[in-house]
């Protein structure tokens, strides 16, 4: 984390200035870049003079700086991983999981005013000024509870919520004229499910509700760790909680093969748990939302704002998706994939059969009932040089179906820590109860 403070934009004038500067700023680059390569005898394609280091940073920086959907919307869509949004973009994109500023403390003054009162630091005791985690729509704080607990204060941004709908819209037109995105594509559902989400995840006694249905959940299961919620200091943009120990996720590569496998494969069965019985899915992949304590083992899940239910629908179609991958029946994957909302293009065509194969690539842990080692894995590069080819069909592109597209950022994000950590996971053997389960 940045301890860099910049104050946050919180008109929607002041924010739609900020993207008409972004837009102004690439333009500009790409004009001289495109006179600089004409210059030296070559004809740069539009995308070349688009994606240039200049630019990525430009619009990473302006992101970051602007915090709220803005930033978030470029989160989610970096989780792409290259099936809708070109690969370029993606990884520019990427670089916003690891950026945030923090808000000036005159900005966190007029927060804890509008929430507490102006003597708002007699009711919160030992409270650090000092911000030690920031993300997207707000920052954390220390402080210790009326029961002498360790606690924390999740803050969030100024004007987030209001500018929800404003930010979503001008960052889509600013990527729409970017030539970046097929022009025939309706974005317009999966825009409108984005704002819910995003006005979901800005209203905190909503997260209260969310992390109380996991704590209800998990609290038993002495393999995970979650914060509890302080009903008197949690408001719709606060959300106070109890302070969980816990070190990075990442810190599980200091322990042995044995221990990585361990911990990889108990994050894998929770999703299963969130998607098949809870029908309640976290679906935030970024790293930070897990944490892990070496003392007990335990893992340590945090931030449920981006927590979604689902239809038993869809979790049915999906479940049927997996036990057609798992059985190599692809006649049931193509009838799985249909009733959970994708649109596979005209039977029998070359692009019908590449969707499949992208699925079937994607979803390949699931085919073998053994230890898939992540750490080796070539999906990845298999899924890019499919996607390739998907992009040749551009006439058939449609937005992804709303529900899929976020349990698949879910599934990468997964698929990406357990390859960071070295991990080898039997996924197949993971899903054996609801792969046997006919009901």
């Amino acid at each position: 984390m940045t301890n860099e403070a910049r104050a946050v934009p919180r008109s929607r004038a002041r924010r739609l200035g900020k993207f008409a500067r972004l837009a102004g700023g690439v333009a500009g680059s790409m004009l001289a870049e495109g006179v600089k390569q004409v210059g030296s005898g070559n004809r740069p394609r539009a995308k070349d003079l688009l994606l240039t280091a200049s630019n990525a940073r430009r619009l990473t920086k302006q992101l970051s700086e602007m915090r709220g959907a803005a930033m978030k919307l470029g989160q989610i869509l970096s989780m792409d991983s290259g099936d809708f949004l070109p690969k370029e973009l993606a990884d520019i994109l990427a670089t916003l999981r690891s950026q945030a500023f923090t808000m000036p403390e005159k900005q966190l003054q007029e927060m804890l005013n509008e929430a507490y009162g102006e003597d708002y630091l007699r009711k919160l005791k030992d409270f650090d000024v000092q911000p030690f985690a920031a993300a997207s729509i707000g920052q954390v704080h220390r402080l210790t509870a009326r029961d002498g607990r360790a606690a924390v204060l999740k803050v969030q941004y100024p004007g987030v919520r209001e500018s929800i709908d404003s930010d979503v819209n001008n960052l889509a037109t600013l990527l729409r004229l970017s030539g970046l995105l097929p022009k025939h594509i309706d974005l317009k559902p999966l825009l409108a499910e984005i704002k819910e989400q995003l006005r979901d995840e800005a209203d905190y006694e909503q997260e209260a509700k969310y992390l109380n249905a996991f704590v209800r959940a998990l609290g038993n299961d002495d393999r995970f760790m979650l914060p509890r919620v302080i009903p008197s200091l949690t408001t719709d943009r606060i959300l106070a909680m109890t302070f969980v120990p816990g070190g990075p996720i990442e810190a599980v590569l200091d322990e042995d093969q044995e221990e990585r496998d361990r911990v990889m494969s108990l994050l894998f069965e929770l999703l299963f748990v969130e998607m098949f019985e809870l029908r309640l899915v976290q679906t935030d992949p970024n790293f930070a939302n897990y944490r892990y304590n070496p003392d007990t083992g335990q893992v340590v899940l945090l931030d449920f704002g981006a927590s979604r239910r689902f239809k038993a629908s869809f979790t049915r179609a999906y479940l049927d998706l997996l036990k057609a991958i798992a059985a190599n029946d692809r006649e049931g994957v193509k009838k799985a994939a249909e009733r959970a909302g994708y649109h596979l293009g005209p039977e029998g065509s070359r692009y019908h059969e590449v969707l499949l194969d992208l699925a079937e690539t994607i979803l390949g842990p699931v085919l073998n009932n053994n230890r898939y080692d992540f750490g080796a894995s070539t999906i990845p590069a298999e899924a890019a040089a499919i996607g390739e080819e998907v992009r040749e069909f551009k006439q058939f592109w449609e937005a992804p179906p709303v529900d899929a597209a976020y349990v698949h950022r879910k599934i990468v994000g997964l698929f990406m820590l357990a390859a960071r950590l070295k991990a080898r996971v039997n996924i197949h053997d993971l899903l054996k109860p609801w792969l046997d389960d006919d009901v």
